[in-house]
């Protein structure tokens, strides 16, 4: 089970006006008004292909074309920026599609935007939360948790072990919450204590 990358996971989606957040202008490059864009679809390249992109108070658009990718984000070329001085107020303003202009996802596939906002429940039925984010660290997706009791937040890996049923059409999605076991435990604090004489060595 994975979720198409469409949408950073922190960065929610507008469900009032129903747009999804592809990307963020992260400033200027050189000096013919090209900028630097963080893109959240699947290909960075991608966010080209949508059309004009709307800004967050949606009175205003951006025509891009992509002029490379780079391991800092796409650099692209706006319709009606020419030079640096234009550009640079552009820095932070995100940008937005409207969420019909997204392709139907695969079976077992779902867009960032759809599980944010779904109530978590039990197998039971029992209510647990919300889901709050979606977040990748490098080891695969997470489901951020906001327990109903008002705890702190919590991340369920979004595997089908752990997730077992996603229902869009009702809103909900299915939780079987990892549980830390004794011997989890112990090898966490085994594993504190050898840190801890590790940085004493360090010092010496």
């Amino acid at each position: 089970m994975q979720p198409e990358t469409w949408l950073e996971p922190q960065l929610p989606n507008n469900k009032t006006t129903n747009r999804i957040l592809v990307g963020e202008i992260s400033g200027a490059h050189g000096i013919r008004g090209d900028v630097l864009v963080r893109a959240y679809t699947g290909a960075p390249e991608a966010i080209a292909s949508y059309g004009p992109l709307a800004d967050a108070t949606g009175q205003r658009s951006f025509t891009l074309r992509v002029v490379r990718v780079t391991s800092k984000g796409i650099v692209a070329r706006i319709s009606g920026i020419e030079d640096r001085n234009a550009a640079e107020p552009l820095r932070g303003t995100k940008l937005y599609i409207s969420r019909d202009k997204l392709p139907e996802p695969a079976s077992a596939e779902y867009y960032y935007a759809d599980l944010i906002g779904l109530r978590a429940v039990a197998s039971d039925g029992s209510a647990l939360g919300k889901i709050v984010s979606v977040q990748n660290f490098g080891a695969g997706d997470l489901l951020e948790l906001k327990p109903g009791d008002g705890t702190e937040t919590e991340f369920i890996p979004f595997e089908d072990r752990w997730v077992p049923a996603v229902d869009l059409a009702a809103g909900t999605i299915v939780i079987n919450r990892p549980e830390l076991t004794g011997s989890d435990d112990e090898e966490s604090e085994e594993q504190s204590e050898g840190a801890e004489v590790s940085g004493e060595d360090d010092r010496s």
